[in-house]
């Protein structure tokens, strides 16, 4: 049994009693005088244990709102209005399939921590990725957060509910290719893959992703000055903003360049051929015309693999390519950031510590005693 006094608000200056008897719940509020709700609360206290008041807080008395009419709400109207439409279908998805089968028909004044934090524990002892049950986690917080703010329930259960496993202390595995296998995997498209060559050639010299990839139009490149403006990018079908939510330019190099023109030269023909009418706005399309997806390259690029016999690596990891190529060689690590799209330079460095040079080891000599130095370039010296 308890009854606690506290303001529903934190800072609001409200003062509410609160009351958990026999497993039933309740509130009053009862003003700004803190001292009037401790006295009350004392006089209730004291009823309950003496059985000389009573505490009925029966559901046909107040009914409160299922979780599912709450998540209803978020999925339907606060999600579409902050995120995009992939990031949509993935809460609809954690809703429909993990969610909604436990808490949907559970008034949301019932939820526990305790019941939050079990379900997710078993969540990850049944084998989902800690990143899965995170999410799962941030979106039943969500949910009880409108509950919250609707002042339906004291408390969100889905904060603070502690540890649910160890964190992770694997980093992300980066397996990209050399310049070796680079060129191998690209001349071995250029001659067996013909039609998809242009598509792992852009990829694999401005390090984009495979979205903003499939996403290019023929408007956003600059033949001339040799940039291609990212402005889009394709996720599950539907288009969207590049990930970092900004447009931004990508340098291309002349050898991309030079393949991309004959591309453009190729449609035209193929569009007079075809009798498509006008030039497809996409810079690579289907034999209809139509836009490349991203499941399709995917499949094309590890018959390529096969066919070269390298390794096999994601076809994200040319985004890693491009990148671990250029900072291998002493490119400014700020300009390959940029390029990749990625919202500071310490993300980029944070992903690529291991592949910047070492530094100059006389600047390092720098720091020994200036005797010991010059005794170890004299033992060096040649004789």
């Amino acid at each position: 049994m308890g009854v606690k006094v506290r303001e529903k608000t934190k800072g609001s200056g409200n003062w509410w009693i609160f009351i958990n008897h026999k497993g039933k719940r309740g509130s009053k509020k009862i003003g700004r005088d803190k001292k009037v709700a401790l006295a009350m609360a004392k006089r209730i206290e004291a009823g309950l244990i003496l059985g000389e008041a009573s505490f009925n807080n029966d559901k046909k008395e107040k009914n409160y709102p299922f979780f599912e009419e709450y998540a209803g709400t978020w999925i339907q109207v606060i999600i579409p209005a902050t995120c995009k439409p992939s990031t949509l279908s993935d809460y609809q998805g954690i809703l429909k399939n993990h969610v909604l089968p436990k808490f949907g028909k559970a008034p949301v004044n019932e939820i526990t921590r305790l019941m939050v934090k079990s379900f997710l524990m078993k969540k990850f002892n049944d084998g989902f990725a800690s990143s899965t049950v995170t999410h799962i986690k941030n979106t039943i917080s969500s949910v009880l957060s409108l509950a919250l703010d609707d002042e339906v329930i004291l408390s969100n259960p889905g904060h603070n509910i502690g540890k649910i496993f160890k964190k992770q202390q694997s980093k992300l595995t980066i397996e990209p290719y050399t310049q070796e296998e680079l060129k191998k995997l690209l001349d071995t498209a250029k001659i067996n893959f013909t039609k998809h060559y242009p598509m792992f050639l852009t990829l694999a010299r401005t390090g984009i992703r495979l979205g903003e990839c499939t996403g290019l139009k023929w408007k956003d490149i600059d033949f001339e000055n040799r940039f291609i403006n990212i402005e889009r990018g394709f996720s599950k079908g539907k288009i969207e903003t590049p990930k970092s939510g900004q447009s931004r330019k990508v340098d291309m190099s002349l050898q991309l360049t030079d393949v991309l023109k004959k591309v453009l030269r190729q449609r035209k023909i193929d569009t007079l051929k075809n009798g498509w009418g006008d030039v497809p706005e996409w810079v690579f399309v289907t034999e209809e015309g139509k836009p490349c997806y991203e499941n399709y390259p995917r499949r094309i690029f590890y018959k390529v693999i096969k066919k070269a016999g390298l390794r096999k690596i994601r076809l994200h990891d040319l985004r890693h390519t491009y990148a671990t190529l250029r900072i291998t060689k002493g490119d400014n690590v700020a300009d390959v950031s940029k390029q990749l799209g990625h919202h500071s330079v310490k993300f980029t460095m944070d992903i690529y510590y291991h592949w910047i040079p070492g530094g100059n080891k006389n600047e390092v000599d720098g720091l020994d005693d200036v005797d010991t130095s010059a005794t170890i370039r004299t033992l060096s010296a040649p004789k």
